[in-house]
């Protein structure tokens, strides 16, 4: 079953939040609930990846 496009993305193209799958998957990160947490995807996506970074030493 296919996602439905009212989910949100952050296109890395644009530099934007968008809704719905508008580009290739390897330019958007997502899904998210809602715009402004696709808005905060940098963010959330570098705090992920320092969290890891710390269980790695």
């Amino acid at each position: 079953m296919a996602e439905s496009d009212d989910q949100w993305y952050y296109c890395l193209k644009h530099h934007r939040a968008e809704q719905g799958k508008q580009h290739w998957v390897g330019e958007r990160m997502g899904p998210y609930p809602d715009k402004a947490t696709a808005e905060r995807a940098l963010e959330i996506a570098k705090a992920r990846n320092e969290a890891a970074d710390r269980r790695d030493d």
